[in-house]
């Protein structure tokens, strides 16, 4: 449950570092609209809808986090290659309309936490390795095969048992076929098999490249695009995973994402002159065993809500707004979420500073009581967007952030935040980025849980390296402090290499 912080996708200048991210590097902000915003087009399409508001990532310089939405046929030109990573972008097969993309990426990074979860104890240093390989396959115009491999080996002192997220021996990422075609005036598509699915706010949906590994499910997504109007339908499954071989990484079949995500672009001529996108959404998450305070049951959650998202001169906003109904066992579901984000350049330069605000509310409530369930839940958001120690997550919580972002140079992004973090009711625990609440929490101590400061700096040597840094205090408040948690500090440095 990742969402990336307004300061995804910046970096410690101090440390002469910065990111790739979300966030993501794809973590961190001046905000997950700014980042959409400077792709360019991926996969061309029949219909003329703006590929950046597709649902299909953000491409920048050529690469995107999913790595199957980059278009690399200008390679066809021999005179357009600048060495043997760039023959890898384009191979073909026999003929010009069947070739074949490698891509792949290498990143060493090293976290370090004292405190680890809050409590006192000796420093943790994680020292982690991500290495991605991807195949893309296209067979003609309309056909096309993806397989991407995984490994994420782990290292360090006091790393106890990581998770297969964050240490994995070996992992099929993704492996899916795809299909699309034109009908009149619309482009269509469907995409079968394991996949990254990220269409929707990075605070709900999220590829999770803070991780070693990223989230991917498999299933179904179907598409029809026309110039102002779009649909996404999608039926998935999530990944469990394990931390060995590519065997231990089986679908879950007892958690199911389902729905129906729309969008339209809205008319270029409102506040004078604008890119924004309104994506209305109706989705469905099934999970038969989920637990809530002392209790475990089947959760059949309903999420029917709306994205507003895009820029008006030198604004920027990201806002999402949803309730969220159903069932948890025999008990009635009642919660709601209001994520709104958004920056103010300071100036008519595009690198101009950027003053930037979140708001957060999540409900809370029901956990530990027979009543309404009233705590609000993200399918897989990014969470770091809250704490790049995974200390928070959108449930029953209320976040308001200040931050300010300066570009010292055309390629280095700073990014500087301070968070003022409650809980909606003291009646229910505060909850880690995973979802689980921090023991004891519950009932006890004051709305105040944690005030986090952060700094990030992203350093974008070239489209292929960059290099990141982080730092970040949490402040412990009466909400945290009454059952024993204490300050934690975090620091983390990497470097990554993508082709």
């Amino acid at each position: 449950m990742n969402r990336l912080s307004p300061m995804r996708g910046y970096g410690l200048a101090i440390l002469g570092l910065t990111a790739t991210h979300p966030a993501s590097a794809q973590e961190g902000p001046p905000s997950a609209i700014e980042a959409r915003n400077t792709q360019v087009p991926a996969t061309p399409v029949a219909a003329p809808y703006p590929d950046a508001a597709a649902g299909d990532g953000n491409t920048q310089q050529g690469y995107n986090p999913l790595r199957w939405a980059e278009d690399w046929r200008r390679m066809r030109d021999p005179a357009k290659r600048d060495g043997l990573l760039d023959r890898l972008k384009y191979i073909p097969i026999g003929s010009d309309d069947v070739y074949l993309t490698l891509s792949g990426e290498l990143r060493a990074r090293v976290n370090y936490f004292s405190n680890p979860q809050g409590r006192k104890a000796e420093h943790q240093r994680q020292d982690s390795y991500r290495i991605f390989l991807g195949a893309d396959l296209h067979l003609g115009e309309h056909f096309r095969a993806y397989g991407e491999l995984a490994r994420g080996p782990m290292d360090g002192k006091n790393i106890g048992s990581p998770s297969g997220t964050l240490s994995n021996g070996l992992l099929l990422q993704q492996a899916f076929v795809d299909g699309t075609a034109r009908v009149g005036q619309v482009d269509v598509g469907a995409r079968v098999g394991r996949q990254v699915f990220i269409d929707g706010s990075n605070l709900l949906l999220a590829n999770r490249d803070n991780n070693t590994v990223q989230t991917s499910l498999t299933g179904v997504r179907a598409w029809a695009r026309g110039s102002r109007l779009r649909a996404d339908a999608f039926d998935l499954y999530y990944t469990t995973y394990g931390n060995g071989g590519i065997g231990d990484d089986p679908v879950d079949w007892g958690r199911r994402f389902s729905g129906i995500t729309t969008g339209i672009v809205l008319p270029k001529q409102l506040f004078g002159g604008s890119k924004l996108y309104f994506d209305p959404f109706v989705w469905r998450l099934r999970n038969r065993a989920v637990a809530w305070g002392t209790e475990t049951a089947r959760e059949e959650r309903v999420y029917v809500g709306a994205h507003l998202w895009g820029e008006a001169g030198p604004v920027t906003i990201d806002w999402t707004a949803n309730h969220q109904g159903g069932r948890y066992g025999d008990r009635e579901l009642d919660a709601w979420q209001v994520l709104l984000a958004g920056t103010y350049r300071l100036g008519k330069a595009n690198n101009a500073p950027r003053l930037g605000l979140h708001v957060d509310y999540a409900t809370g409530g029901g956990a530990y009581d027979r009543g309404k369930l009233k705590n609000a839940f993200a399918p897989y958001g990014n969470n770091i967007y809250y704490s790049y120690q995974g200390f928070l997550t959108p449930t029953n919580l209320i976040a308001i952030a200040p931050s300010l972002t300066v570009l010292p140079t055309k390629s280095l992004r700073v990014t500087g935040e301070y968070q003022f973090t409650w809980r909606e009711t003291t009646d229910d625990a505060v909850y880690r980025a995973n979802g689980t609440p921090f023991t004891g929490t519950a009932g006890v101590g004051g709305r105040r849980t944690v005030d986090v400061a952060r700094l990030q700096a992203i350093w974008t040597v070239s489209p292929r390296l960059s290099l990141t840094g982080r730092l970040e205090h949490g402040f412990a408040r009466n909400g945290l402090k009454t059952a024993g948690y204490r300050d934690s500090s975090y620091a983390a440095l990497w470097a990554s290499f993508r082709f």
